[in-house]
């Protein structure tokens, strides 16, 4: 069950918050998953940065974490 998204400024791309544990980055043009992060406990919150690539993501835990989308060309 997913419990939040954020879609970045661009709108390329969403980022998904589930009870499973995982945040996804998605690429909104193709559907496709670009990278799943894991968590403790299941992923109540997310959102995005203005620069679009920095996420929060809130843990069910009361963990918050910053992660940062690098892309590797």
């Amino acid at each position: 069950m997913v419990n939040a998204v954020a879609i970045t400024p661009d709108g390329g791309q969403a980022v998904s918050a589930s009870q499973d544990k995982t945040l996804r980055l998605w690429d909104l043009n193709s559907g496709s998953c670009l990278h799943t992060w894991t968590g403790d406990s299941a992923i109540l919150c997310c959102a995005v940065s203005s620069d679009g690539f920095t996420f929060v993501a809130g843990e069910a835990s009361g963990r918050l974490h910053f992660l940062r989308w690098e892309r590797l060309n």
